[in-house]
């Protein structure tokens, strides 16, 4: 049988999500304790794969097992092998057909900056920083450049291994409240660094260095060296992932970023 699971994690406690011959990664530690309630080995697939230092408060996995089990067993069950950095927030038996990355139909990121002279302490591990005075109107409108299908091979990683770099861009919302900064993007994919490639480049226009016409010369140029440096990952959290209703799956459980950041 198919089950699909609802996680949170803090990115800061692990590797990254993919699975390494040393261990350490979300992966490692979802799987042996998947395996220690389904008493044989498991291999899950997750929705997005984050890098290290990226959080997640609505990531999917799904994972194929022979253990009859209830939902139960697969949430507090499970989390009882879990470390205290990860937890399942739901469980649900799913068709053969679902797949975690493929069936998903939009996935939507946000990135939380700390912007004020002095750098975090309390949440140096779980917002982006810079100390340089940003404006929100002109990254309001060179975010308006980035909407709509696009080819953002100036804003992916060397390392990214998508087969195109073509992707849609649903949203790229920037809210301010005191000295946070919160960029919410939902595209049907991402490529590797994709939002904190543009989060860099929105924070160079953000604080006068471009004017917000140059994000759009510097997409349509294809070329990542035209580009900001890339962001940090401290801000970055997989907020949730999209499916048809017809998954039936539960929503994301309410994102603890919403409780405010140190002003």
């Amino acid at each position: 049988m198919r089950i699909a699971l609802g996680l949170e994690y803090d990115g800061s406690r692990f590797q990254g999500w993919q699975t390494q011959p040393g261990g350490g990664t979300v992966q490692d530690a979802l799987q042996a304790a998947l395996a220690a309630i389904a008493c044989e080995p498991v291999s899950v697939t997750c929705a997005g794969r984050t890098d290290r230092g990226v959080h997640a408060c609505g990531q999917v996995i799904h994972f194929d097992t022979h253990a009859e089990r209830p939902d139960t067993a697969w949430v507090r069950g499970v989390n009882g092998h879990l470390p205290e950095s990860v937890v399942v927030h739901w469980s649900r038996r799913v068709a053969e057909s679902f797949h975690a990355r493929y069936s998903a139909q939009a996935r939507t990121y946000r990135y939380v900056l700390i912007n004020r002279a002095v750098r975090p302490a309390l949440s140096a591990r779980y917002a982006g920083w810079l100390h340089s005075t940003v404006e929100v109107g002109p990254m309001r409108e060179a975010a308006g450049f980035l909407i709509g299908e696009h080819d953002f091979s100036a804003f992916r990683s060397a390392e990214c291994q998508a087969r195109t770099p073509v992707r849609t861009l649903h949203e790229l919302a920037i809210e301010r409240r005191g000295n946070r900064i919160d960029f919410v993007l939902r595209a049907n994919a991402f490529l590797h660094h994709l939002v904190r490639n543009l989060v860099g480049a929105l924070l160079h226009v953000g604080k006068g260095a471009r004017s917000p016409v140059w994000v759009q010369d510097v997409l349509q140029s294809r070329d990542r060296s035209r580009a900001a440096p890339t962001f940090g990952p401290e801000g970055l959290y997989l907020e949730s992932v999209a499916y048809a209703p017809s998954w039936i799956l539960p929503q994301a459980e309410p994102s603890p970023l919403h409780v405010p950041l140190e002003a």
